[in-house]
């Protein structure tokens, strides 16, 4: 009999065997020969994954928000001018992070459950000078996803880097980072990228190194700063032994084998598959009657489902219900609307089963709180669109 839950939550994700195997292998030098080989393969592999082929990677241990802290550390500099088109709880996040180093902040905010139009985004751009914006691909607060091909458009017609928080969004949400004209975009190791938590990952592209380059002041995070991870990511590129701090070398070793099942899927067929996991999750909670917090399909992501409750249940209750029917959710994130909803995350190694697995569990905690449907009839939608 299995002794765990299935893990359905928007980070960490449920990760593949092999991926927990290197995990578990004995821990190698971090300049041993053979652990630079692997670390020099993972950082061109992710070029391949983010589609960034004139990029550079950086992988540093960390959470996702270290891999916001590399980009605002690197490229604010006091009395910078920067916009955050925000759509929840981690646009407020990057406002705050880009005020510690000195930036004049300015949010273009949208209802909640919605986001800013680009000419809404446009014309805060022609309101004033600003040296970069931040984007939130998918916030995780509200299950919203934005344009962000439509937003560099805008960023690269007003000379302004655009950086993209992709936390919950790389190797799940179609983004192509050197096509669409993307400065820096950043995640962490246990989203869609397959690996457990502990790593920063991010991609620099020409515009946002040669703005790190003309600096006038000292990078104001000494962990952060691009300086110094920058010749240790050259270097075992060019396999070659450096250090400014001990990588965490089990966990290189499992993102190496988690880049390397990616790039086999292939990145088309990946995101192909998480557009159909996410539409099969989606019908599903519709057919049971349940409202979304994003506030039409166009807007809401592919790697998570945000559903709201039924009117009168109660969040807490049901939760525990759909973990005891074998699937662990996420509550609310959002302050505004935290006991309002809950959230799926259904990104990475995600199968039909996990989905259809994790529909079954809504509707047995549904049927456990005393909300009335027709049994069956979620499971069955999302078997619909499996079955397409």
């Amino acid at each position: 009999m299995k002794d765990r839950s299935l893990l359905m939550i928007p980070g960490p994700i449920e990760f593949e065997p092999a991926v927990l195997s290197a995990m578990g292998n004995p821990t190698p030098s971090h300049v041993a020969p053979e652990f630079i080989e692997v670390f020099g393969q993972a950082l061109e592999r992710m070029r391949e994954v983010f589609l960034a082929p004139d990029g550079q990677p950086f992988v540093v241990a960390g959470s996702g928000t270290l891999a916001m802290d590399l980009a605002g550390a690197n490229l604010v500099e006091p009395g910078d001018r920067a916009l955050v088109v925000n759509t929840g709880y981690f646009g407020d996040r990057y406002g705050d992070l880009l005020g510690r180093y000195g930036a004049e902040v300015t949010h273009v905010r949208a209802p909640i459950g919605s986001r800013p139009a680009l000419d809404e985004v446009e014309a805060a751009l022609s309101a004033g000078h600003y040296k970069l914006m931040t984007v939130t691909h998918v916030d995780t607060s509200t299950g919203v996803v934005t344009d962000v091909k439509g937003l560099a458009a805008l960023a690269r017609a007003r000379g302004v880097l655009i950086v993209v928080d992709g936390v919950c969004s790389v190797a799940g949400e179609v983004l192509r980072m050197t096509e669409w004209g993307v400065d820096v975009a950043l995640t962490a190791s246990q989203k869609a990228i397959g690996t457990p938590p502990g790593l920063a990952l991010l991609v620099a592209g020409p515009r946002a190194l040669e703005a790190f380059s003309h600096r006038k002041t000292d990078v104001g995070n000494y962990y952060a700063d691009w300086t110094n991870w920058l010749p240790v990511m050259q270097a075992y590129e060019a396999r070659k032994p450096s250090y400014f701090g001990t990588p965490a070398v089990n966990l290189v070793s499992a993102l190496n084998v988690s880049l390397g099942q990616i790039l086999a899927e292939g990145m088309d067929a990946r995101f192909l598959r998480h557009s159909r996991v996410s539409q099969a999750c989606k019908a599903g909670i519709a057919a049971l009657g349940l409202g979304q917090v994003p506030l039409s399909d166009e807007m809401a992501a592919t790697t998570m489902t945000a559903p709201r409750y039924p009117a009168g249940l109660a969040g807490p209750d049901f939760l525990a219900k759909a973990k005891a029917a074998g699937v662990i959710l996420a509550g609310g994130l959002h302050p505004a609307i935290r006991g309002e909803y809950f959230r799926i995350g259904h990104m990475g190694a995600v199968s039909q089963g996990d989905v259809l697995a994790t529909v079954g569990a809504v509707e047995s905690a549904l049927a456990a709180c005393g909300y009335g449907f027709e049994h069956g009839v979620g499971i069955a939608a999302t078997m619909g669109i499996l079955a397409e």
